[in-house]
C-alpha cells in the first residue's frame, strides 16, 4: 500500500454525555458474536498451553521485540531489522499458533465459527482462548515461544532477494508500543531492532507506490473511553511508525503468496484492479475538489498525496472508495488464479502474519511452511483451504455490522440532547438532495437532506434525529457557511 502515512488527526473530543452508556453488549448479542469458549475448548487450550512444542532452531540470538498498540497481550509479530551489505536483512517472527491448534480440533472448530478476533470499545472477543491468544502463543517478553522465522533480504531498492523460512524458538526483548516508538522515531533513539524501521519502511512505501499500490489512508471513526468513564468518538490516522511497521507486514505477505503461486497452491487476499471507468470518474471529479492530478499519475500516487483534513480531499477520499471493491480470499489448488494480484498492494498478497486475531493467517503459514521446506502441503491442509472464504466473509461482515452499529450507536447516544441544533460540517457525498457529512472538528458522522449539498464544501447542518435504540442520526441543510 502506498504513500506517507497519515498523522493522528487531533480533534476536539465530543464532550461525554449524561445518563446510561449505549450497551455494546446488545450489539454484540444481536450480531451473534460468540461470547465464552465451550468448556472442551478451554481444556484443550489449558493442554496445550501445558506443553508446547519448542522447534530445535534456536533463534534466540535474534533480539527482537514487539511493536503494537499500547497494552496489546495478543502478540503476534516480532520484528528485527539490520543492514546487510547494500541491502538489508528483515528477521520477522510470527506467533506459531499451528504448533498449539491441530485441524479438527475443538480449538480448530471454534475458531472456524470466531474468524477473527473482534474489537469492541468495552470487551475483546478473541479468535483463540486467552491462555493462548495472550499467553502461550504469545510472543511476550523474555518468554522463550515457538514462532515462525521469516528471513527476508532485501537489495539497496527494497526488492527481495532471498527468502528462508522455518519454525524457531525465540524469545521476544521487549514490548514495545507505537506512540512511545514514534516519539524515539521523531528523537533519532529508536532502539537497535528498530533503528532502521524508518528507512525500511520509506523504501518499501515507495517501491509500493511505483508498483500502483492504492491506500486511501482515510482516518478511522472510533470509541474511545473517557477518564469519567464514559464514551466519545474520535478520528484517527496511523503514526509514521505504524506505516513503516505495516510495511514489513506486508513484506513478508508477498514473499508468502511468492512462494504459493511458485508452488502452486495456497490462498491469497485478492483485490481486481480498479475498473477504469472507475478511474476516469474520479479523474474527472478531482478539479472540483481542489485535488491536483497530473496527466501521467495513477490513482494511487494521487491519493497519496491527499489532505484528509482538507474538506475537498475528505471527500475525494470518500469516492475512491470504489476503486478497491471486490476483495476476497481466494484459495488454489494447481493452476493459479486468473486475477491473483491485491490491487491495494500492487501485487500478489497472502495473509499470514496475524495467525492469533485472524483464521486465514494459520491455514496460509502451514502451506508455507511446507513449500518452503521442498515438501507439499498435507491432504488435510489443502482440503481446508476452499472452506476459507465462506468462513473469513461471514466473519469479516459480522465484523463490520458491529462496529459500524457501535459507531451508530455511540454517535445517537452522543447527540441525543441537541436535537435541533445547528453544526458546521463537511460534505463528503451528495446525489439528489441527499449525503453524508462529516461534523467539522468532531468525529461524528451522519446522512442530511438539501438540495444544495455539493462534495467538498462546508455547510450549517441541524440535528433533526438522533434515536438511540434505532442508532441513526439525521441532519438537514441550515444554511451555507
Amino acid at each position: 500500500m502506498s504513500g506517507a502515512p497519515l498523522a493522528p488527526i487531533r480533534v476536539p473530543r465530543w464532550p461525554a454525555a449524561a445518563g446510561p452508556a449505549p450497551d455494546f453488549a446488545t450489539i454484540r448479542a444481536e450480531f451473534d458474536v460468540p461470547e465464552e469458549f465451550p468448556p472442551a475448548v478451554l481444556a484443550e487450550a489449558e493442554r496445550r498451553a501445558r506443553g508446547p512444542q519448542l522447534p530445535e532452531l534456536d533463534a534466540t540470538d535474534v533480539p527482537l521485540v514487539t511493536l503494537d498498540p499500547p497494552g496489546s497481550r495478543d502478540l503476534d509479530q516480532a520484528v528485527h531489522l539490520a543492514a546487510r551489505g547494500d541491502g538489508y536483512r528483515v528477521s520477522y517472527a510470527i506467533a506459531d499458533v499451528g504448533s498449539f491448534v491441530r485441524l479438527g480440533s475443538a480449538i480448530d472448530g471454534e475458531a472456524r465459527r470466531r474468524g477473527q478476533t473482534l474489537y469492541s470499545p468495552d470487551k475483546r472477543t478473541p479468535l483463540h482462548p486467552p491462555l493462548l491468544s495472550e499467553g502461550a502463543a504469545s510472543l511476550l517478553p523474555d518468554q522463550l515461544r515457538p514462532a515462525v522465522l521469516w528471513t527476508i533480504d532485501l537489495d539497496a531498492d527494497g526488492e527481495p532477494v532471498r527468502v528462508d523460512l522455518r519454525r524457531a524458538r525465540v524469545r521476544s526483548r521487549a514490548q514495545l508500543d507505537y506512540p512511545a516508538v514514534q516519539a524515539q522515531a521523531d528523537a533519532g533513539t529508536l532502539p537497535e531492532p528498530l533503528a532502521l524501521l524508518p528507512v525500511i519502511g520509506s523504501l518499501l512505501q515507495r517501491r509500493a507506490a511505483e508498483r500502483g499500490a492504492i491506500e486511501l489512508g482515510t482516518p478511522d471513526q472510533e470509541v474511545e473511553a473517557t477518564p469519567s468513564g464514559g464514551w466519545t468518538l474520535v478520528l484517527r490516522g496511523d503514526l509514521p511508525v505504524e506505516g513503516w511497521n505495516a510495511q514489513i507486514s506486508l513484506l513478508t505477505g508477498r514473499c508468502a503468496a511468492a512462494l504459493m503461486l511458485d508452488g502452486g497452491v495456497g490462498v491469497l487476499r485478492t483485490l481486481p484492479p480498479a475498473r477504469p471507468e472507475d478511474v476516469a470518474r474520479l479523474r474527472l471529479l478531482a478539479p472540483a475538489l481542489g485535488v491536483d492530478w497530473p496527466a501521467d499519475a495513477g490513482p494511487g500516487e494521487v491519493i497519496a498525496a491527499l489532505d484528509p483534513a482538507r474538506p475537498g480531499h475528505a471527500a475525494f477520499l470518500e469516492e475512491a472508495v470504489t476503486l478497491l471493491r471486490g476483495a476476497a480470499y481466494t484459495p488454489f489448488d494447481g493452476a493459479p488464479p486468473e486475477q491473483p494480484g491485491h490491487a491495494g498492494v500492487g501485487a500478489p498478497y497472502s495473509h499470514v502474519t496475524a495467525p492469533l486475531r485472524r483464521l486465514v493467517d494459520r491455514f496460509g503459514t502451514e502451506v508455507c511452511l511446507a513449500l518452503a521446506a521442498g515438501a507439499q502441503p498435507a491432504p488435510d491442509l489443502r482440503a481446508a483451504l476452499p472452506d476459507l472464504p465462506a468462513l473469513m466473509a461471514a466473519s469479516d461482515r459480522r465484523t463490520r455490522e458491529v462496529e459500524r452499529a457501535v459507531v451508530d450507536a455511540t454517535e445517537a447516544w452522543l447527540l441525543r440532547d441537541r436535537i435541533g441544533q445547528t453544526f458546521s460540517a463537511i460534505v463528503v457525498d451528495a446525489e439528489d438532495g441527499r449525503g453524508t457529512v462529516v461534523l467539522d472538528g468532531l468525529a461524528i458522522r451522519g446522512r442530511c437532506t438539501g438540495e444544495a449539498l455539493r462534495p467538498g464544501t462546508r455547510v450549517r447542518v441541524r440535528l433533526e434525529e438522533a434515536d438511540v435504540a434505532a442508532r441513526t442520526i439525521r441532519f438537514a441543510l441550515a444554511a451555507p457557511e
